[in-house]
């Protein structure tokens, strides 16, 4: 089985280790990024399953990296972090494709519950998905039998 790939960024050195030797404990693997500059680089070399994203960040704000990293990565599962939670970032975190917000100082137990139900769901997309491209191309196959004929 393959193991998901996940980018931690924060500019928050010790928040950025600890989820890191969390993510890795439970046989994740996971690299770090101390920026919104720096996370897009990554995203564009590696193909992240989940990526966990501060929403303050010294070069740009989280909910705008939101947009900047889904384009490469459209299956990528995004869950913003914040130390300042409010309503208003919660909302623009979502209408920006966040799918899903946690507040500092996070929760362990909720961190992994959240990361794990994330890529539960991303694996039903992409199960999915591959059922309904299997289902086009034998339904092409068949239209393209008859016409044939």
């Amino acid at each position: 089985m393959i193991r998901p790939k996940i980018l931690v960024v924060d500019d928050d050195e010790s928040i950025r280790l600890t989820m890191k030797v969390i993510l890795e404990d439970e046989g994740y693997l996971v690299d770090m990024a101390v920026n919104g500059r720096e996370a897009i680089k990554m995203t564009q070399k590696t193909n992240y399953n989940l990526a966990l994203l501060d929403i303050r960040l010294p070069d740009i704000e989280g909910v705008e990296l939101l947009k900047l990293i889904k384009d490469g990565l459209p299956r990528l599962r995004k869950i913003m972090v914040t130390g300042y939670p409010s309503v208003q970032n919660a909302v623009a975190a979502l209408n920006k494709n966040a799918d899903a917000y946690l507040i500092k100082p996070v929760n362990l137990d909720e961190l992994l519950t959240v990361v794990k139900s994330q890529l539960k769901l991303q694996e039903e997309e992409k199960s999915f998905t591959e059922e309904k491209v299997a289902e086009f191309i034998e339904t092409r196959v068949r239209e393209l039998a008859v016409n044939s004929m």
